[in-house]
């Protein structure tokens, strides 16, 4: 993309986006709610929050955990000073745990230090990319940063009607992101070209009568804009069962354990269980598995809940059991760390999505509440 394409195709941009952009956002106003002109400086931290959460989450799902977020933490302070499970109470619900986590260890190194104003600084800090730290920088000192989020390259691959997936040619989509930026607007680009693909050059319903770039893009030209961007053929998601159990003592207490830090849902809590093994029933699947990871001899009662859970890289059906301990002291073999609780605490308790019906089936079914 040549600087003489560029330019105006940043202009447009820039004045369809101060008619159709997204206003208002929080952490990219000054105090007072006024949008920032381009020498002023926005409060990083708020930025930073924002942009973390955005990484794996839509704007509409993303707002209400900041705000949440803000109360509870509104410095970086507060943040550090926090302790990793009630950061993680607050992240509760939104995905890709190993984001609070990261968000925590970030703040305890910058407490101390002045905020970084350059993308090695940024990217020097747990889970900042290269998009996170120039969005971060150009949305609060506008510094001209491109960025290259999930809407950008959609965007980019329609307006070019490139014939790759971007991943294979990501230099080359960096290159035409950086060029489109206004030398003076950096701060309000990046935004509009978010705000473009977020509200109409969307991935199966694009808008292209109402779009500034419709006479300019190539995949517009070319019939159809849905075939862009490119995409290699998806393979299909494994499949896996899951025996859980929901273990009660005689005190009416229920078990819980917190997984290890490293992988998937790291210092999250959950009900126990595992894997169904190939031609194994489900009840024989919880015992084995309360057996193998807590050191426990359980009945397995009534069905308590199957639920269906998708991740970006597998497919989960959790059936899940009522039972009763029988013997032996529950122990940490698999976890962080295991817990007896009344079941009206485990609201304070962060717990994976895929729990949240788990525990809303079984209060149902003894007759309580959690609470927070």
């Amino acid at each position: 993309m040549t600087e003489a394409k560029a330019a105006p195709l940043s202009t447009a941009l820039l004045v369809w986006w101060e008619r159709h952009g997204r206003g208002g956002l929080p952490w990219k106003l000054l105090s007072g709610g006024v949008p920032p002109a381009p020498d002023d400086q926005l409060d990083p931290y708020g930025i930073w929050i924002a942009e973390v959460m955005l990484q794996q989450t839509q704007l509409a799902v993303a707002l209400p955990y900041w705000t949440r977020w803000m109360a509870a933490f509104p410095t970086v302070e507060a943040l550090a000073a926090a302790s990793l499970d009630e950061v993680r109470l607050q992240w509760q619900g939104l995905g890709y745990y190993s984001r609070a986590r990261r968000l925590h260890e970030a703040a305890q190194l910058l407490v101390g230090h002045p905020w970084p104003h350059s993308l090695e600084g940024w990217m020097a800090l747990p889970g900042i990319g290269r998009t996170t730290a120039g969005s971060i920088l150009s949305s609060a000192f506008n510094v001209p940063l491109p960025i290259l989020d999930g809407n950008v390259k959609r965007v980019l691959a329609r307006l070019m009607a490139h014939p790759l997936p971007p991943a294979r040619d990501d230099a080359l989509f960096w290159s035409w992101s950086e060029a489109l930026l206004d030398p003076l607007r950096p701060r309000d680009t990046n935004q509009a070209l978010m705000d473009l693909g977020a509200t109409l050059c969307t991935p199966r319903q694009p808008d292209c009568p109402r779009c500034p770039w419709q006479s300019h893009c190539a995949a517009y030209a070319a019939g159809d804009p849905r075939r862009w961007p490119v995409t290699d053929s998806p393979k299909p998601l494994p499949f896996q069962v899951i025996g859980v159990g929901v273990v009660l003592n005689s005190a009416g207490e229920v078990l819980i354990d917190q997984r290890l830090e490293q992988g998937l849902l790291g210092g999250m809590w959950e009900f126990p269980g595992g894997k169904q093994e190939q031609g194994e029933t489900i009840e024989t699947c919880i015992a084995r598995e309360l057996k193998e990871e807590l050191g426990i001899a359980v009945t397995v009662g009534a069905e308590l809940i199957t639920v269906d859970h998708a991740y970006s890289h597998k497919k989960l059906r959790f059936v899940v059991h009522l039972c009763n301990w029988g013997s032996g002291e529950p122990q940490p073999l698999a976890s962080q760390q295991v817990r007896w609780v009344r079941p009206d605490d485990l609201g304070n308790y962060a717990f994976p999505a895929a729990n949240a019906r788990i525990i809303e089936a079984l209060l149902g079914r003894l007759g309580c509440s959690a609470h927070p």
